[in-house]
């Protein structure tokens, strides 16, 4: 942990891009820092984080993120900048994309009391806002990342995945009204109400779950069921290799899906993966 200091006084933590994100997490939780703990076992390391604001479970890097130690490679220097310069939205930020800068060290500002963030996400917790124990919040997530084949295991192909392949899509409120009327035309009026819908942060737009969508287009865990390239058979939002896919077969699955998707509800799935060489429009 030479990468990484924590103050439990003050809260403050440090730690270097090539830092394992998740041995970060768990060493915050082992000291009773609290903040970062729903995002456990996101795969990577530290200096991919506050690039596409990484987030889960109803938590960002965003709430807890203070600074960042950027080496800017347009004016070749070196310098510590406050997040707000970072323009972080919903999986994104202004260092997205553009290759701007690198990230060299992250500074977080953690909670002493060794308690969670308040909770928002329903697999969580059924009372909005509590706040529970950061190790206990970290067990359960692990808990459902494992189900939902998140957590890496070279010996499970549903793993073999960049993760959650389509960031939720944020569209108006206008637009999902006619998704949910989609639904409840074709699947009825008990699968129509259990229809994701979340508030955005912009105003008249809303967040639907990509996940969600994927599965009610008809494309059902595993799809399609043989070949090199599948969804998994535990999560729709990830596209898994079964052991010989190339990129091609990522490729053409994520066509299929995003356009199944889009002719069905007039969505359009965005991959939350970063593309080098390639690209999901022929």
């Amino acid at each position: 942990f030479d990468q990484v200091s924590m103050d439990t006084e003050t809260g403050v933590v440090r730690a270097q891009a090539g830092a394992v994100w998740d041995d970060v997490v768990a060493r915050s939780v082992q000291l009773g820092l609290g903040g970062i703990e729903c995002l456990s076992g996101i795969p990577g390391t530290v200096g991919a984080v506050p690039v596409q604001n990484v987030g889960a479970y109803g938590a960002e890097i965003s709430e807890v993120l203070t600074r960042v130690r950027l080496y800017n490679r347009r004016t070749d220097t070196d310098e510590w900048v406050p997040a707000s310069d970072l323009e972080l939205a919903y999986r994104y930020s202004n260092l997205k994309f553009t290759g701007r800068a690198v990230v060299l060290e992250v500074e977080l500002q953690l909670d002493t009391e060794g308690l969670s963030r308040p909770l928002r996400f329903g697999q969580l917790t059924q009372n909005p806002g509590e706040r529970r124990p950061v190790a206990e919040v970290r067990e359960q997530v692990l808990k459902l990342r494992r189900g939902k084949g998140m957590v890496l295991d070279p010996t499970d192909h549903d793993t073999w995945s960049a993760g959650s392949f389509f960031t939720n899509p944020v569209v108006d409120s206008a637009l999902a009204d006619a998704v949910q009327a989609k639904v409840r035309a074709s699947l009825g009026d008990a699968t129509a109400d259990s229809m994701p819908r979340h508030p955005s942060a912009e105003a008249g737009r809303e967040k639907l779950s990509a996940a969600w969508l994927i599965d009610r287009a008809g494309f059902a865990k595993g799809y399609p069921g043989s070949g090199r390239a599948t969804l998994s058979t535990k999560h729709t939002l990830a596209l898994t290799n079964r052991g010989a896919a190339k990129a091609a077969d990522i490729v053409d699955l994520a066509r299929t899906i995003r356009d199944g998707v889009h002719e069905t509800f007039g969505v359009e799935l965005v991959p939350e993966p970063v593309w080098i060489g390639l690209a999901l429009d022929e």
